[in-house]
């Protein structure tokens, strides 16, 4: 005999097959959140790679043949396809959300009546398993019943849900720029730098495990090191000097930031 939490288990169709996408679609299986019965991705063969880690999601690469009989759409795509790619489907009466960091909620008004946002902050990258229990997930209803209604769906996949209207969440997620795509962006030229020596990358993880700690445990700005932070400009000139162009120019902006934001601007 089947239980109440089976038969009300929804059917989620997930709309896109990139690394959120992916991430979430399993993590919904996985956690008992929904079953996803069909991906849609532009790439078929994308959707069916994402598919075969499921239990038996179908597979499209029209949206005339996306499912018109799912409880939930889950929309994963990049900010610049949700637009174009939702005018091409037909609305209906289920609940609607998207992943988005940046994207209004609104974006989606045309769908369906209940629609939201169903954010989890966290960088993800593919074949790489991301314990979605520790992400905070941030969430957004077009009314306060859709909005309890998105979170009964994602407290079984986070632990930490929170409200955030679309301004809060925009910004938020410039801050995770910086905190996350910056940084690592910052770590690959380090790397690169070490590469070039044969040395390798890891001997960076105590110095990068520690400047974390301190971020998390103090205002960042109280944990700020480095020639730039002394205004050492003889290092600093060591130091540019030594590198390729494009590097020098994020290295000598850099400093003279963080000697600007500690020292006032210098004539």
């Amino acid at each position: 005999m089947s239980t109440n939490s089976e038969i009300h288990k929804p059917q989620v169709v997930v709309i896109g097959s990139g690394n959120v996408a992916s991430a979430l679609a399993v993590a919904i299986e996985n956690s008992g959140a929904g079953s996803v019965i069909q991906i849609y991705s532009r790439n078929i063969d994308h959707a069916r790679a994402l598919a075969s880690r499921l239990e038996c999601a179908a597979t499209t690469d029209s949206t005339e043949d996306i499912s018109a009989d799912a409880d939930i759409y889950l929309v994963s795509l990049a900010d610049d396809a949700v637009t174009e790619t939702l005018t091409k489907i037909r609305p209906n009466d289920a609940l609607w959300l998207h992943t988005s960091g940046s994207l209004d909620m609104d974006v989606l008004s045309g769908m369906s009546d209940r629609y939201g946002v169903f954010y989890p902050l966290q960088t993800f990258s593919r074949n790489r398993k991301v314990d979605l229990s520790a992400v905070t997930l941030f969430t957004e209803g077009s009314s306060p019943a859709v909005e309890d209604e998105i979170a009964r769906f994602g407290e079984k996949i986070f632990r930490n849900i929170i409200h955030a209207d679309s301004v809060t969440r925009s910004r938020m997620h410039v801050a995770a720029v910086f905190a996350c795509n910056f940084s690592n962006y910052m770590w690959s030229i380090a790397y690169d730098l070490l590469s070039e020596d044969g040395i390798p990358f890891d001997v960076l993880g105590p110095l990068l495990r520690e400047t974390l700690d301190k971020a998390l445990s103090m205002p960042p700005r109280e944990g700020q090191t480095g020639p730039a932070r002394r205004a050492d400009q003889r290092i600093i000139e060591a130091h540019a000097s030594s590198l390729p162009p494009k590097e020098e120019e994020i290295y000598r902006l850099l400093s003279k930031n963080i000697i600007e934001d500690f020292y006032g601007k210098q004539s």
